[in-house]
């Protein structure tokens, strides 16, 4: 990339550049992520950002940190990306509830609107070997934080993340954002207002580690794969809400959770395969659904909100492509089934 230096001096300066920048990448993936509620989207952002970074590193002149130089790329690079996009939404986000029992739920036009995508936890967990990474804050990666942060606009929604997740000061977030202190104080302000409205209580979620998460988690999935209605009530909450993209329509209330489920989805037992993972910080599990010709293959991921008394909120994405995204294979074998189970 840097055809007028001698070779040897460009690999001892590519060198160099990796090892002042590499530490930030998973960091830097969940700052992109926070922010364009991708996790696709995201890897691009920061494959771009580290792009722009080696090709201005030259002139990096160390008159901030390595780590704030790096962020002011990726920051901008994502909302220059954002500037023409539509926001990624839940369906928890276009309309209320649906209190129709027989309402058959129907998909939205394709195109039509824009989803928010899950993160897999092992895209920013730092090597077990690796004891200075930095340990990005699950909080701060939750499904219901970063669906409210989509409607915010995005140069407000940087500041909120800069200040308040990332701990730069207002000095600091405006040299990123190449604007004022008093710009990025009174953003700040608007921003926790319009958070505020959206998310008035964050609720308190147990760890993905924890055993009474991992039970609620486990009898989620014994549930679907023994097409149990019955269990499903116990697993979720009084006040459980259910929504799946690509459907327009979501429901509150156990009861109406589990009609839908019950009626549209369950199926027979076995036609229904998970495997336990996390994502956002939050028990998970990849899906596989048997096909006509008794196959088992992809169907997507469901990431569940687990509390003392039950889980409170069950989103499932309805995208094969999640499955690989989260490491695992788009056809489930019946051997590896009955391994994982």
């Amino acid at each position: 990339m840097r055809s007028d230096r001698p070779p040897a001096r460009a690999a001892q300066e590519q060198d160099r550049f990796e090892a002042e920048t590499e530490r930030f990448r998973r960091e830097l993936l969940a700052h992109c992520y926070r922010l364009a509620g991708s996790a696709h989207d995201a890897e691009d952002l920061v494959q771009e950002t580290y792009l722009r970074a080696w090709r201005s590193y030259s002139g990096f002149e160390g008159r901030s940190s390595i780590r704030s130089w790096l962020y002011k790329i990726a920051t901008n690079v994502c909302l220059r990306a954002l500037e023409p996009r539509r926001i990624r939404l839940l369906p928890s986000g276009l309309a209320g509830s649906s209190d129709e029992p027989g309402r058959v739920p129907a998909p939205v036009v394709p195109g039509e609107v824009s989803w928010l995508e899950p993160l897999p936890d092992t895209w920013i967990t730092p090597p077990a070997d690796d004891p200075a990474a930095v340990v990005i804050a699950r909080e701060s990666l939750r499904l219901a934080l970063i669906a409210s942060l989509q409607h915010l606009p995005a140069r407000q929604r940087a500041i909120l993340l800069l200040r308040e997740v990332l701990a730069f000061s207002a000095a600091e977030t405006a040299e990123i954002l190449d604007t004022t202190t008093a710009a990025v104080k009174s953003g700040l302000q608007r921003a926790r207002a319009r958070l505020d409205e959206l998310e008035p209580a964050p609720e308190r979620l147990l760890e993905p580690a924890d055993q009474r998460a991992r039970a609620l988690l486990d009898g989620y999935i014994a549930a679907f794969e023994r097409s149990d209605a019955a269990l499903l009530e116990q697993v979720l909450r009084a006040d459980a809400t259910l929504e799946a993209t690509p459907f327009r329509d979501w429901q509150a209330g156990r009861a109406m959770c589990v009609h839908v489920l019950a009626a549209y989805v369950l199926g027979k037992r076995g036609d229904w395969r998970m495997i336990a993972t996390t994502a956002n910080g939050q028990p998970a599990a990849v899906v596989y659904h048997r096909d006509a010709h008794g196959t088992l293959r992809a169907d997507g991921a469901v990431v569940l909100a687990p509390t003392a008394t039950g889980v409170s909120r069950v989103i499932k994405f309805h995208d094969p492509a999640l499955v690989t995204t989260f490491g695992f294979p788009d056809v489930l074998a019946e051997q590896e089934a009955t391994e994982v189970h």
